[in-house]
């Protein structure tokens, strides 16, 4: 006669039997390098069996699966994730460009919810939430326990009611408790300007579905309100902007670049990983009909250009910057970027749910490796809140638990096109030194990008113009 332990083994031998049968797991198999570990699926259900003979309090069998598989993957690295049909159905919205919440890009670190970056013009920005916090209680409960996707479902609610934060911040005594007010997140992922007659500034928030659409119209409104004068320099900011669509990056990257200029490659284990994306109608239309990238003012692909980057710059920002670095088609100015190179596939499963997976790992065209090192700018410019910064406050992607290594810190990783000589001039990596005499900048208070304080654009128009004097020199 079967103990009861046995026969709630026997059970979830049946019920992860099946969900491996859900997740074709029989073909995946086969894609790998030997047999299925059957001794460790038989720990797992001993396990399972255990935890539902003897657990203190009944569990459901579904929460059971779900957590094995969140844990199974949230144990590679910070980005791979199982989403849930409400998760994956808040993934869809969000890069839409609107949904509910607080407006931050958060990941996982040591158990608690870490701020990569938060959102232009949302609760969380306007609260001063800074990228490297770290949130350890959402209202009355901490975090430490729980999954990212747990903490962003608290997070996110009905707009106009309350959720408060208890913050840590490197450098200061005693956590800051904060109170936000959850809204509508709409993010308007490009704005723009003509910061000063014939200079224009285009700056990215994030990148989604139409963002390259919305660039190249900006584009053709700043040159049509320019009038007859020629365009002396344009400024593209990436400054906190996590990320977003790989098609978006590259369509964005294919506004600056000659046609069919290589933007970034992908490498990883299998051959779907492995690709090369071009400036190219193919690579960004998503099956559209017309290539609004023909709209772009001709012009565009050769004024002096300047992109701005810093420590909230991640990922698609990086694909970017690094594209355009390495085509020396603009100068790249501000501080290190957040380090975030892997690409993560979204696999759809059955009932509406989903993994994240990392896949690859992104190169740009010289063959350099983004992941957990970064996009090193042209010209270090500090923010201009320099005086009050500490460095430990700076949170990249190699800071966080389980990153995924730089495979050319052991290995070299063949480039794409031939790297271009170094520049003999010591312009790279050269420290401005100069102090900002803005106000704000004085009080340590944020200043407002894109506006007349705004110490990093305010040196990036210097470069412009000194490159103009240069050229009629």
């Amino acid at each position: 006669m079967r103990t009861p332990v046995k026969q709630a083994a026997l059970i979830a031998l049946g019920a992860v039997l099946g969900v491996l049968i859900s997740l074709n797991f029989s073909a995946v198999a086969q894609k790998s390098t030997g047999p299925l570990p059957v001794e460790d699926l038989r720990a797992f259900t001993e396990v399972f069996g255990r935890i539902k003979s003897d657990y203190v309090e009944p569990v459901d069998d579904k929460k059971l699966i779900s957590e094995a598989i969140n844990g199974m993957l949230t144990g590679l690295d910070p980005h791979s994730a199982y989403l849930d049909a409400e998760a994956f159905r808040e993934l869809q919205v969000g890069t839409q460009g609107e949904f509910g919440g607080l407006g931050i890009e958060v990941g996982m670190e040591d158990g608690f919810v870490k701020v990569v970056s938060p959102i232009e013009d949302t609760p969380a920005f306007r609260a001063g939430l800074k990228p490297g916090d770290l949130i350890i209680k959402l209202d009355d409960t901490t975090v430490k326990g729980m999954t990212l996707n747990d903490a962003v479902k608290r997070m996110r609610g009905k707009p106009n009611t309350d959720i408060t934060l208890t913050v840590i911040r490197k450098g200061e005594p005693k956590p800051r408790v904060i109170t936000l007010t959850r809204a509508i997140i709409q993010i308007q992922s490009v704005k723009y300007k003509l910061v000063e007659p014939d200079y224009a500034y285009v700056r990215v928030t994030q990148f989604q579905e139409h963002t390259a659409e919305k660039m190249v119209a900006a584009l053709e409104k700043m040159w049509k309100d320019n009038g007859s004068n020629p365009m002396k320099g344009l400024v593209l900011d990436l400054r906190n902007d996590p990320g977003g669509l790989l098609n978006a990056a590259v369509a964005v990257s294919a506004a600056f670049l000659p046609e069919d200029a290589l933007v970034t490659y992908t490498d990883g284990r299998t051959e779907d990983s492995k690709m090369r994306l071009y400036a190219n109608k193919e690579y960004y239309g998503r099956g559209a009909r017309d290539d609004f990238m023909k709209k772009v003012p001709t012009a565009v692909k050769s004024v002096p250009m300047v992109v701005l980057v810093n420590g909230g710059s991640a990922s698609a920002s990086e694909i970017v910057a690094g594209a355009l670095q390495d085509h020396k088609r603009a100068v790249v100015m501000g501080t290190q970027t957040f380090g975030k190179g892997s690409v993560q596939t979204i696999l759809p499963l059955g009932n509406n749910t989903a993994i994240k997976l990392t896949t690859a790992r992104y190169y740009t065209p010289n063959g350099r490796s983004i992941q957990a090192q970064g996009i090193t700018p042209d010209i270090l410019v500090e923010e201009a809140t320099i005086a009050e910064i500490d460095p430990a406050l700076r949170m990249r992607e190699a800071d966080l638990q389980r990153h995924l290594s730089n495979p050319t810190e052991s290995e070299q990783v063949a480039p794409a096109i031939t790297p271009p000589a170094e520049p003999a001039s010591n312009d790279k990596g050269v420290q401005d030194q100069t102090q900002p005499s803005a106000p704000a900048a004085a009080k340590g208070e944020p200043v407002e990008m894109g506006s007349k304080g705004d110490y990093q654009l305010n040196q990036a128009l210097n470069l412009l113009k000194g490159l103009q004097i240069l050229s009629r020199k």
